[in-house]
């Protein structure tokens, strides 16, 4: 059987969402102790990282008034360590600084590098919230706060320890499952593991995130790293897995899916990975409207990689029926060098064999002129350049 006081914070959950759905002007969060009001904090958050909507609208009134709660509360209930632990799961969950810092601090039984080192990371006093909070061993700590230290030190050791960073990110994950924690967790660890180019754990994150939690309400933020990660790396560079980086954006809208394979496409060029190249700009064609821009840029790219690999006319001809009036000016640019790179590639090497008898082998020379080749080879390695600077500026 489940305990009564499990139903009764249940309802009172219940009870503050329905009342912030129906835009309640002074919604009353649940009374009890301080550390069941701030369990019925995460649970509303939880709710959030679900996709509830209700619950996103109304968690910031719950935080002020649990605020408002804990100042009003006996200073008694400071002296319970439950209560005491709860204070840094509320800062660390969205409190307030200025509230947290009305309390008692004398009555407040709980770890004092763990209160400082929250209060320093919410206040925006990051050295000092690092060095009080790296070091602390998540098992040697309660854990109703063990998730939530885990998630702080991941976001405070990525740009120094990203190695490190990663590990925290890991047991947030493991110690919060199925909570905005784990959700937040994900966000924050998909860049730092795509940053490392460790494609296999990336792909494993981002399944793990449109499993459980493509529908939060922060999803558009993991897609926006997730995306920047791949145009900002290596990882989409790959021909072999590219098959596995068209699956992962299946999950993304159409648009979204466009103007990705459109970056990849302009990345890969400047990079030389011209299968990529050809790859992206095949994705790209079906997803764009016809007659708009986004189609001629699709058949800008194909267009490149096909001229300068396997389908020299096709890819000419492709280049040659882009309709110009549609692209912006930096990519008739781009269009004028690559074709221009196109032609001078297959441009013959005349060599001069004035003089020999038409019946007999031309003569072996002691020295080949070489110079043709060497003037075709110097202006296509300056056009190559210059297609880089042409996008260089504009990489996402």
């Amino acid at each position: 059987m489940i305990p009564s006081k499990y139903f009764a914070l249940s309802f009172a959950v219940l009870s503050f969402v329905a009342a912030a759905h129906a835009a309640t002007p002074d919604p009353v969060p649940p009374s009890g102790q301080p550390f069941e009001l701030v369990r019925s904090l995460q649970a509303v958050q939880d709710g959030i990282a679900s996709g509830d909507a209700a619950a996103h609208s109304g968690h910031l009134a719950l935080i002020r008034q649990i605020g408002e709660k804990f100042l009003a509360a006996d200073p008694a209930v400071w002296s319970s360590p439950q209560n005491g632990q709860a204070v840094v799961v509320y800062l660390l969950s969205g409190g307030t600084p200025q509230i947290v810092r009305k309390l008692p601090r004398d009555r407040l039984n709980v770890d004092e590098r763990l209160f400082n080192g929250a209060l320093a990371y919410v206040e925006g006093r990051q050295e000092e919230a690092r060095e009080l909070l790296k070091d602390v061993k998540l098992r040697e700590i309660p854990l109703s706060m063990s998730g939530q230290i885990a998630l702080v030190q991941g976001a405070l050791l990525s740009t120094s320890d990203a190695s490190i960073a990663i590990e925290r990110l890991d047991d947030a994950r493991l110690l919060l499952p199925g909570t905005l924690v784990e959700e937040a967790a994900l966000r924050r660890e998909i860049v730092l593991v795509g940053q490392a180019e460790d494609f296999d754990k990336f792909e494993f994150l981002t399944l793990a995130y449109m499993r459980h939690y493509r529908n939060s309400v922060y999803a558009g933020d993991f897609w926006q790293r997730f995306s920047s990660v791949l145009t900002r790396t290596n990882l989409a560079l790959d021909e072999r897995r590219f098959p596995r980086i068209v699956a992962l954006l299946d999950q993304l809208d159409r648009a979204s899916r466009l103007k990705f394979y459109l970056t990849v496409s302009k990345v890969a060029l400047v990079r030389g990975r011209i299968a990529v190249v050809r790859l992206a700009g095949e994705q790209a064609l079906p997803l764009s409207p016809d007659g708009s821009a986004e189609r001629e840029r699709s058949h800008l790219f194909r267009g490149v990689a096909r001229a300068l690999t396997d389908e020299y006319e096709g890819g000419l001809a492709e280049l040659k029926a882009i309709e110009r009036s549609r692209l912006a000016e930096p990519d008739v640019r781009l269009l004028n060098a690559t074709l221009q790179l196109a032609l001078d590639v297959r441009k013959p090497v005349a060599v001069s064999l004035a003089g020999a008898p038409a019946d007999k082998p031309p003569p072996t020379p002691a020295r080949l002129d070489l110079s043709p080749s060497t003037t075709t080879l110097a202006r296509a390695q300056q056009q190559l350049s210059e297609l880089e600077l042409l996008t260089k500026d504009r990489r996402p």
